[in-house]
């Protein structure tokens, strides 16, 4: 039997995140199509999870998106974490990002991803709002400690969370860390057989494999600048450039561990509400 791999796509443009962004050139809509060409060849359907940006600046890529039967859900308007809001300024944030999807033609927007997987015990009022806004699920938890946001104590599987399900990152043990091996950064730089394993023992336990990347994680021709949201770290810059021309060898391998890549949609349509 096949497992499940959740592989998702975080459409965010990190120049719209930056003072002088705008002045390097756009390269989402050419990764992005990079990413839809690789999967209509292996006849596979992903999430996207777009900022309100994103949608802005390429409406036709969301439609592209769209018309290739790919789900799309939401990454707030202007990728701001989760703990620089308010539940008020939250709200109005992700139904501008929603109004902005659904004039580039998406009709039912089930899903939202946190920037930075920044959805904690302490923004734990997001569910409340998510709910208000006709949301099902979230993927917003890495359930581990992490250089900026994490939530160890949240566990590793889907869980109901008032009215909304959490399907939190696939995490494995390396070492002293507990890591999230399918995604963006430390699926680059993590060695490919740990990246291997770790798939491998999620199919064996009959689990799906949640795995992100971004467009930048495949541009090996994006210019060097400062990433955001790194504490202008020169090391975490540097590893948001390593190892971008190895990820779809990596992504391919995978799937020969035995997965297939469905929708987040998808998969938590199969999920049991539990009950009170």
């Amino acid at each position: 039997m096949e497992g499940i791999y959740l592989f998702s796509i975080d459409l965010e443009d990190v120049r719209f995140q930056m003072a002088d962004g705008r002045r390097y050139p756009e390269r989402v809509p050419v990764n992005a199509r990079r990413y839809l060409a690789w999967l209509k060849a292996r006849d596979f359907r992903c999430t996207f999870f777009a900022a309100g940006d994103v949608a802005e600046a390429y409406p036709d890529l969301i439609r592209e998106i769209l018309g290739e039967g790919h789900e799309v859900g939401c990454h707030t308007s202007r990728h701001v974490p989760l703990d620089r809001r308010t539940p008020g300024e939250f709200r109005d944030d992700l139904a501008a990002n929603m109004d902005a999807l659904r004039r580039a033609g998406a009709k039912e927007i089930r899903g939202f991803r946190a920037p930075i997987f920044s959805l904690t015990a302490a923004t734990a009022w997001a569910y409340p709002v998510l709910r208000e806004l006709g949301f099902s699920y979230s993927s917003s938890v890495l359930p581990a400690k992490n250089p900026f946001y994490g939530w160890p104590g949240f566990g590793p599987g889907p869980k109901y969370m008032e009215g909304i399900w959490e399907l939190p990152m696939s995490v494995a043990r390396f070492g002293p860390y507990v890591v999230p091996p399918a995604g963006g950064v430390y699926f680059r730089v993590l060695p490919r057989p740990f990246v291997l394993r770790a798939a491998a023992k999620r199919r064996g336990e009959g689990r799906p494999l949640l795995g992100y990347c971004h467009p930048y994680d495949i541009d090996t021709e994006q210019e060097r600048f400062m990433h955001p949201d790194i504490d202008d770290s020169r090391f975490y810059n540097f590893l948001m450039y390593y190892n971008r021309g190895a990820v779809f060898s990596r992504l391919e391998a995978v799937l020969k561990k035995g997965f297939r890549i469905v929708t987040y949609a998808e998969y938590v349509a199969t999920l049991t509400i539990p009950s009170a």
